[in-house]
């Protein structure tokens, strides 16, 4: 079985598939409202924390649903699965561009992240990971840096779709966008061949890949991702304002999350070949702590050129650390659960891009600035290190060695 899955050419139209699909539906939904903050702020003058809730609603419906609908894709064909979160998407996206109130823009971000995000992200990372048997890092790194192209494209061309038609015409092209694109990427989706699904499965799985239980790794990593997120989260989502407070337009802004995220696609790419070489979990500690220690430098930057640049360095780095949590899931997880297992983690991961993002314009409005919103991202990073790395040393502990008698 191994080798007709090594030998089917059509795994890698599974990760262009896959790549396409999570640079359009985790694009919008990850980070692609930042630069919705200031017209909405405009128009009806709400506080950016309640602005930057919009999204995270959508994270915790992305956490929600990526624990329901990962259990259900580890049972039920995902090209259903996929093409639910395709149209959920699309229709939530055309609605919200007639949305009046803010708990309108929360229930339809909600409801995007939970059915949509929710069907596709989890399922679809885990589906890749059951394709390769052999150089799984390189083909999620592949599959990640579609995510990157997507959170990187979607707030700059959304930020030119806001200068031509204004916030409520940009969401009707996005969402119009997102069914003619989406759709057609989900019908290319298929199971591997002999898949197992977990309702097959009975008790305790027999290929967990640890001598810890389950339930252990899923605590550690679930408890590690909040922290690495919540970091993550905080350029990903006031960047684009932080840099509007220099007095850079918003096009100029959007384009530095922009060439942030194309540098990315080859971070991504390159701690999955890393991971395939040095391990997933001491690739997922390089890239933890290259975000770390730079995530709070973005406050001091103060013209466009000094952006562009740190942009890059970053930017680069801070790729591989969601590279490095599905690779470690992969390879920390039983197959015949990969699906739900991955939801769960991911859900963790959506928590705290969620928490990241509200914190930062809860302390924007208490301060006036964004340095103590920045600070809390670095020691959400520092968190995540010592958790990232008590797990390594635990699972490369060696058994005492018994005493002769």
């Amino acid at each position: 079985m191994t080798d007709r899955i090594e030998n089917d050419p059509y795994r890698w139209a599974i990760v262009a598939s896959v790549a396409a699909m999570l640079a359009i539906s985790m694009g919008l939904l990850v980070n692609g409202l930042s630069v919705f903050f200031v017209p909405l702020e405009a128009e009806f003058g709400w506080p950016r924390r309640s602005i930057a809730l919009i999204n995270s609603a959508g994270l915790i419906g992305l956490a929600v649903g990526g624990i329901v609908m990962g259990a259900v894709a580890d049972r039920v064909s995902i090209r259903l699965i996929s093409l639910t979160g395709a149209v959920t998407i699309g229709l939530c996206v055309l609605a919200a561009s007639q949305a009046t109130a803010l708990w309108q823009f929360y229930i339809l971000f909600f409801i995007a992240g939970a059915v949509g995000g929710g069907s596709i992200f989890a399922p679809l990372m885990a589906l890749v990971g059951n394709w390769f048997r052999t150089g799984a890092g390189f083909a999620i790194g592949i599959a990640a840096a579609g995510q990157a192209i997507g959170q990187g494209g979607m707030p700059f061309g959304a930020a030119f779709l806001i200068d031509a038609w204004g916030w409520r015409g940009a969401l009707l092209a996005l969402g119009v966008f997102c069914l003619a694109t989406l759709i057609p990427l989900a019908l290319l989706t298929r199971d591997p061949p002999g898949r197992v699904r977990s309702a097959t499965v009975s008790g305790p799985p027999d290929d967990a890949p640890t001598r810890l239980p389950n339930s252990l790794v899923l605590v550690w990593l679930s408890a590690a991702v909040l922290m690495c997120c919540t970091c993550m989260a905080v350029p990903l989502m006031h960047l684009v304002p932080l840099i509007q407070e220099r007095g850079i337009a918003a096009t100029s802004a959007g384009s530095v999350v922009f060439l942030m995220l194309m540098v990315a696609i080859a971070g991504r790419v390159f701690f999955g070949v890393l991971a395939d070489r040095i391990g997933a979990i001491p690739a997922w500690l390089t890239a933890s702590a290259w975000q770390t220690l730079l995530v709070f430098g973005f406050t001091w930057m103060s013209g466009l050129t000094g952006f562009y640049v740190y942009a890059v360095i970053y930017g680069f780095g801070y790729a591989g650390v969601m590279t490095g949590v599905l690779i470690t899931t992969r390879s920390l997880t039983p197959p015949s659960r990969r699906a739900s297992s991955t939801g769960i983690v991911l859900a963790f991961a959506w928590l705290g891009h969620g928490l990241g993002g509200w914190q930062g314009g809860l302390f924007y409005d208490l301060t006036g600035a964004y340095t103590v919103t920045y600070a809390n991202a670095a020691v959400a990073g520092m968190l995540n290190l010592i958790l990232v790395g008590s797990l390594y040393l635990t699972l490369n502990r060696r058994p005492a060695t018994p005493v002769p008698g």
